[in-house]
């Protein structure tokens, strides 16, 4: 596959400024957290970065740890980068993550200064970068005070390793807290990244995004689609061999007779808006302005397709909305798979 991206793709790709920044994001980013490990082929995953740029997505994101083995998708990312597309590296967003068990011993996992800083600089050699554009504390660790974990963010900026900072899966309360501490020193927090979904609005709440609006960051939603439970994969039980049948994602018991009812009827309102639902759940998504943008993943072009025509059917009526409101209080789903990490669930420790 050869790159064929024509400049005009930016006429037709929405972006999102990311809260006051000078930032702007597309309003679906492309996450690497599944499907750039060692274990898919090197070109499948080229034509996947190299299909989303030419579509508008102009912004990857990453963390030191997604693969696997951890650290892959960072090197594989950064060879599809060093071998396609170094001539648009000033076009492009790329973003990473520290914070989770990436290497044995205390300071493998964690938002310490030398976790943080060490894990970037690693980061850094597998991308072949001397900066990333934005730079995540991954997880809260509730063994490293905030303050600790402010000043190296700060670091991180004035020594030129990123333009940006952020946080990941902070609550409303920790995520005020750093952004404060980070305002005083003159480095703002400049986005959040949570989980969110229909089945997971805790940002809603637990007020994440009335915080967001306070201190004036963007909100960039992960598993919109929760892992693939708001897709008609599942309208009617579960597929062998998908997530759910799988260890390591949601449990397939959250799969109720209730949910699935609430699934199909989500499902007719997305018939009657032309979408699928997966594209209705993106559009909800991102009702609200003060979402700047969501992390999709992608195993095949014609998935990113598929989730890039939800920006066509972005709008809703009252009383769409009403409908979809009333369906989702009788779904009661249990996905929100990083509420013990927000909470201040202990960072592991390996080795």
């Amino acid at each position: 596959m050869s790159l064929h991206a024509s400049t005009s793709r930016y006429e037709r790709t929405p972006v999102r400024r990311v809260g006051r920044s000078g930032l702007h994001l597309p309003l679906l980013s492309l996450g690497l957290w599944q499907n750039f490990g060692d274990d898919r082929p090197h070109e499948t995953q080229r034509e996947l970065v190299l299909g989303a740029f030419e579509r508008g997505i102009f912004h990857f994101d990453l963390a030191n740890n997604y693969g696997p083995p951890y650290g892959a998708a960072e090197r594989n990312f950064g060879r599809i980068l060093r071998d396609d597309l170094a001539a648009h590296r000033d076009e492009l967003v790329i973003s990473t993550k520290a914070g989770w068990d990436m290497w044995p011993g205390p300071h493998g996992a964690g938002a310490s200064r030398k976790h943080l800083v060490t894990s970037l600089d690693r980061s850094l050699e597998r991308l072949g970068l001397d900066r990333v554009d934005i730079f995540y504390t991954h997880r809260p660790d509730p063994r490293t005070p905030l303050e600790e974990t402010a000043a190296a963010l700060d670091h991180i900026v004035r020594s030129g390793r990123a333009h940006y900072v952020g946080m990941s899966s902070y609550s409303a309360d920790a995520g005020r807290q750093l952004a404060g501490m980070l305002r005083q020193l003159g480095t703002p927090v400049t986005i959040h990244q949570p989980s969110y979904s229909m089945l997971n609005r805790w940002i809603e709440t637990e007020g994440l995004l009335d915080v967001a609006a306070d201190e004036g960051f963007g909100v960039i939603g992960f598993t919109a689609l929760a892992q693939g439970m708001l897709t008609d994969k599942y309208l009617d039980g579960v597929p062998e061999g998908s997530r759910a049948a799988s260890p390591g994602s949601f449990s397939s018991s959250a799969l109720t007779d209730e949910l699935r009812d609430s699934l199909r009827g989500l499902a007719a309102i997305a018939s009657e808006r032309g979408q699928s639902l997966a594209q209705l759940a993106l559009a909800w998504a991102l009702r609200d302005p003060r979402v700047t943008s969501l992390v999709i993943g992608a195993s095949r072009l014609s998935q990113l397709d598929e989730n890039w025509r939800a920006l066509e059917q972005l709008d809703f009526d009252a009383q769409e909305l009403a409908e979809i409101e009333d369906l989702l209080g009788r779904a009661d789903a249990d996905v929100d798979l990083w509420r013990d990490a927000r909470r201040g669930g202990e960072v592991p420790l390996l080795g």
